[in-house]
């Protein structure tokens, strides 16, 4: 079947450091866009099914609307936007509610009334009272980690990346058939502390025992005491925002402004054809309280070059290249997925979306290497699987920001690094552009930190089966310097 598509084609000059600029990587291209036709059809592929190991499956994938963080939602909290998918994903599967073994989500800022947002969306969305719940975290790949944890498709058990990983583990463990995943992010309303004088100030109040003693400690507190301790999207260890250490890195790996402007403008250009050709299927409708119906993404804002140029930096100045136009920006929103055993599924009369395989979880230097999760984490997860670059028919990285995107891209086709940093023989190889986040991403979509890994992980569901691919990956960077990676294969039409 010949299908006609658009196939975006990056000019990027490759200006790495001079010892590794000696094999330009495919994606360096000539012009902007090009216009080509492609014959979508499966592959045939050995596939990753083992003896004696059990297959699993994803059933579904929803997500809320991802919004610009003060917009539609801001009135909400977390576990509002995270029942609101739980709820879609019911009404999708018309599940049973008590047919469940267990649920699990992520989240990084945590709502201190509701520090277990899986037990209250869960119960919120009406599913029995009977299963159990609980909340993961690991930075910007919570959900991934509440879907694959513990995975024993080489019959290891481990506790890592956050939803998709647990759902999988208890499956694999033989402890559960049916697990939902998911993840939730709210960035409308964070948490903003007290400072710790005054925090101390207003504990020891609480214990004082006469009036002297109050009136004593009221009249210890100084204006300085009042200043409020504002969260920020930075590193513990090092005190560094991720936008700053983004701009270090763009700056590492010689990719310029303009590099990181054009996958912007890529990005949301993607993704609004993908919204205006209906191929977001995952997002639900949802009937905010006392708002309005929301049924799409609104985020995406394909702009222009000339645009996006007049735009400040936004954490280096004045010379940085990371910009507010070419950064994921603050997002609110929740995801959700069934992921079950094959034979569960099929019992229950569903048609699986896709064979959930191998994973790894990575980690590196946060200070130097914060936002390199895909380089290490790709050829390691491929190696696992037994596939090659060539083998992978759909990628879908996390876009945190255009620069960290275009700095894994040029770590990926370098020798001098694999050789360097990874103890390899050669460069991993980069993802050909065709097939690379072609719906759009997170500088697109929007990345509510919690909930990204089930987006990805259902978009390259869909989007095998859309283009007739066999085998899918997933590639993420995270806080703290980890990473993620996870082969997923097509389900048999």
């Amino acid at each position: 079947m010949v299908k006609l598509i658009i196939i975006t084609k990056l000019t990027f000059p490759f200006n790495l450091f001079s010892s590794i600029t000696e094999n330009p990587s495919p994606f360096f291209g000539h012009s902007l866009w090009s216009l080509c036709f492609d014959t979508f059809s499966t592959k045939s592929k050995k596939t990753l099914a083992r003896p004696g190991v059990k297959n699993i499956v994803l059933v579904e994938g929803v997500r809320t609307p991802f919004l610009l963080s003060g917009t539609t939602y801001a009135n909400l909290m977390p576990h509002d936007l995270a029942r609101a998918a739980l709820q879609g994903l019911l009404n999708k599967t018309s599940l049973p509610k008590d047919a469940v073994d267990y649920i699990i989500y992520g989240i990084v800022i945590q709502e201190v009334k509701t520090s277990n947002v899986a037990r209250e969306a869960a119960l919120g969305a009406g599913f029995s009272d009977k299963i159990p719940a609980h909340t993961v975290t690991m930075a910007c790949i919570s959900s991934n980690q509440a879907m694959t944890s513990g995975m024993t498709g080489r019959n290891v058990f481990i506790i890592i990346i956050t939803s998709i990983t647990m759902a999988v583990g208890l499956i694999a463990a033989g402890q559960c058939d049916a697990v939902v995943a998911g993840g939730a992010e709210f960035m409308s309303d964070v948490p903003i502390r007290h400072s710790r004088k005054m925090r101390k100030t207003m504990l020891a109040l609480n214990r004082a025992k006469t009036l002297g003693q109050k009136l004593s400690l009221i009249g210890s507190i100084r204006m300085s005491h009042l200043s409020p301790e504002l969260p920020a999207v930075a590193e513990f260890s090092t005190a560094e925002t991720m936008g700053h250490s983004a701009d270090r890195l763009a700056a590492a790996f010689g990719v310029s402004r303009l590099e990181q402007d054009e996958f912007a403008l890529r990005s949301h250009t993607l993704a609004k054809k993908a919204q205006d050709d209906g191929l977001l299927e995952d997002v639900i409708t949802f009937k905010v309280p006392g708002r309005d119906i929301v049924s799409k993404d609104n985020g995406i804002r394909p702009s222009s070059m000339e645009q996006m140029a007049k735009l400040k930096p936004a954490f280096v100045k004045p010379h940085g290249t990371v910009t507010a136009a070419n950064s994921s920006f603050l997002t609110d929103g929740a995801s959700a997925v069934l992921i079950m055993s094959e034979e569960k599924a099929l019992a229950m009369g569903y048609k699986p979306k896709a064979y959930l395989r191998d994973f790894v979880y990575v980690s590196q230097d946060p200070k130097d290497q914060l936002l390199l999760g895909p380089t290490y984490s790709t050829p390691k997860v491929l190696e696992r699987a037994g596939l090659s670059m060539s083998d992978i028919d759909v990628f879908e990285f996390h876009e945190a920001f255009a620069g960290q995107i275009m700095a894994n891209l040029k770590a990926m086709d370098s020798d001098w690094f694999g050789q360097t940093y990874m103890g390899r023989k050669a460069k991993v190889g980069t993802p050909p552009m065709d097939k690379f986040n072609l719906w759009g991403g997170s500088l697109s979509l929007g990345h509510p930190f919690g909930a990204t890994g089930c987006r990805l992980v259902t978009t390259v569901a869909h989007r095998l089966k859309k283009e007739g691919g066999q085998y899918g990956l997933v590639a993420a960077c995270a806080a703290g310097g980890q990473g993620h990676a996870m082969v997923i294969e097509a389900y048999p039409q």
